[in-house]
């Protein structure tokens, strides 16, 4: 059972269990609120009972007054241990949830996040958690809770009076059809609701995103007409989802209210028979008040627990995604990257690498180059596991990296993107991130290697300055050599550069570049660059062209040959002559 809770709810096992515990003492708790009605029928049977006799009748109900108040103990101890199973419980839970999710992410292959967009995993974070911590709190235990402990009354009912019992209890399966047949509706219309405010969260960060270009290019009212429409739809989707859910729910709790009044029309006709006894009959009078009170309130939660159901699904697709494996621990013989007839696709229509093969040896440099879309930035991020190959091999010192746990094997790499991170923290900070266990000193000497400090310096509080979220505060060539000094100070035996220096200018890529020549000694290192005197030093260069290799040599053999490389050069060269008139 606890395996099947786990896997219907998106659990940890330890969760199971808490939920299982949180409906018994959920059945607990409902049937204790039974029982001062059956304290309250004795008194009344005693204070009767007294009247007939001409006795007093209060004294022989001050047992059961001094029971009564037993009895409240008793209830509130039972609900204190309610509350900690349903609240306490699921909290950790909640937490636990948000922990595994997080691992899960860490764990995954780039390729998951190119299918998904950053709102929709944020929505799974924070929404789709707060929502099942609130079910998990509020709707599932005391659902099944009160089910169970329907059940349990219902029993309890038919052995006292079947007859009474059906008049009670014949409106509650009906009820409960009710609403399980509005089921697909509730889920129907709820995820449509989902998907209309998921729309307007993607709508929104788009808006934030690129708010400077919307503005840049006059197009501010056409992408708030467009904003706009996504919020009616949101709004006209709530209301169909509020609308239907409301309806169904309410037409069952209404149709609960007729056991009432079968309530009253069976056991005064059973009264005037006089096959029922006035005790009996108020018994299931105030049985069928309590009882229908906890029913209804549960109908209210089976439909939130539809709701919920939209919320365990996306979960457990991230949940249930493959991850990376491989070795945790690795000492390679040498750093060579050793690309071997490589295909490799983002989807399976279009091919971005085919049969690639290379060599980039340690001690060298190896350049990537080729026209944009050839496949230089994939073979770098392959070349570190950020994807796996669908085909072919890549090693690192012999050893397949998809054989190895990736978090091992970046501990080897350093690594500059041409799309710079920058976190919402100090500089010193994020250089820091390069390598945690950094003094302040090494931090230091790694922005001033990478041309930092001379920036950072006239910045409100130096290196303490928090430079906003990625980096917002600073230019693209700022982010840039800050991005640079990480790796110089992780300072790891391969290093690969995606358009390290391009948002650099002349003067300072030279300083960056003397910095970096005296990083890479005796490391691997490879470089993607456009611009041709980058590489015009590098030790070996490999032409891509369309996802092949289409040339690959010394650079100063390359521009012997009428190729591609000698083309690029010559254009770029040509370009630098270029004057507007």
């Amino acid at each position: 059972m606890i395996r099947k809770l786990q896997k219907v709810y998106a659990l940890t096992e330890q969760g199971a269990k808490d939920l299982v515990k949180a409906t018994l003492w959920t059945v607990a708790a409902n049937i204790s609120l039974m029982i001062p009605m059956g304290v309250l029928i004795l008194a009344l049977e005693k204070i009767i009972e007294g009247l007939s006799y001409g006795a007093d009748p209060a004294g022989g109900v001050w047992w059961i007054t001094a029971f009564g108040a037993v009895l409240v103990v008793f209830i509130y101890i039972i609900h204190w241990f309610q509350y900690k199973a349903l609240y306490i419980a699921t909290y950790k839970e909640s937490a636990n949830r948000r922990i595994r999710l997080g691992e899960k992410l860490r764990e995954l292959p780039l390729s998951f996040f190119g299918q998904r967009d950053l709102s929709d995993l944020t929505a799974t974070m924070m929404s789709d958690c707060s929502s099942l911590e609130q079910a998990f709190s509020h709707f599932v235990p005391q659902m099944w809770g009160t089910v169970i402990s329907t059940i349990l009354i219902t029993i309890g009912l038919l052995i006292m009076d079947w007859r009474m019992a059906l008049a009670v209890l014949w409106v509650v399966p009906v009820s409960f059809v009710l609403v399980l047949a509005s089921r697909w509706l509730q889920v129907k219309y709820g995820t449509q609701n989902f998907l209309a405010k998921r729309a307007v969260t993607d709508g929104l960060q788009e808006l934030l995103e690129t708010v400077k270009d919307i503005k840049a290019c006059n197009q501010k009212e056409k992408y708030l007409k467009g904003l706009n429409e996504k919020l009616d739809q949101a709004e006209k989707a709530t209301i169909r989802s509020e609308l239907v859910t409301g309806t169904c729910i309410t037409s069952a709790q209404a149709f609960l209210k007729l056991g009432l009044a079968t309530t009253v029309l069976v056991g005064v006709s059973l009264l005037i028979r006089g096959s029922l006894e006035l005790t009996m009959f108020l018994i299931f009078l105030i049985a069928a008040s309590r009882l229908y009170e906890p029913i209804g309130i549960t109908f209210m939660n089976m439909a939130a627990v539809f709701s919920s159901q939209i919320k365990i699904k996306r979960m457990k697709e991230i949940e249930e995604q493959p991850v990376q494996t491989g070795k945790q621990e690795y000492t390679p013989k040498n750093y060579d990257i050793t690309f071997e007839h490589v295909n490799f696709s983002y989807n399976d229509s279009d091919g971005v690498l085919e049969n690639v093969t290379f060599q980039a040896k340690q001690g060298e440099v190896t350049a990537l180059v080729g026209p944009s879309g050839g496949g230089k930035s994939t073979a770098a991020r392959l070349a570190a596991r950020f994807w796996d190959a669908d085909a072919g091999k890549i090693s690192l010192g012999g050893m397949d990296v998809s054989e190895v746990e990736p978090e091992t094997l970046l501990k080897n790499y350093a690594i500059v993107f041409q799309d710079v991170v920058l976190f919402r923290d100090t500089v010193m900070e994020n250089i820091r991130l390069g390598r945690r266990e950094a003094t302040d000193e090494e931090v230091l000497a790694a922005a001033g290697a990478a041309q930092c400090d001379e920036f950072i310096k006239k910045l409100p509080q130096g290196y303490q300055t928090m430079i906003g979220e990625n980096g917002a505060t600073l230019s693209g060539g700022e982010r840039q050599r800050i991005s640079i000094a990480r790796a110089l100070l992780k300072d790891a035996p391969v290093i690969l550069l995606d358009e390290a220096t391009a948002s650099l200018d002349v003067e300072n890529e030279t300083a960056v570049q003397a910095a970096l020549s005296g990083l890479i000694q005796n490391k691997t290192v490879l470089i993607i660059a456009h611009r041709m005197r980058t590489v015009m030093g590098a030790d070996k260069v490999v032409v891509l062209a369309e996802g092949k290799v289409a040339e690959m040599g010394h650079p100063q053999d390359l521009m012997k040959e009428k190729g591609l490389f000698r083309h690029m050069v010559e254009l770029q060269t040509e370009s630098q002559g270029w004057v507007l008139h």
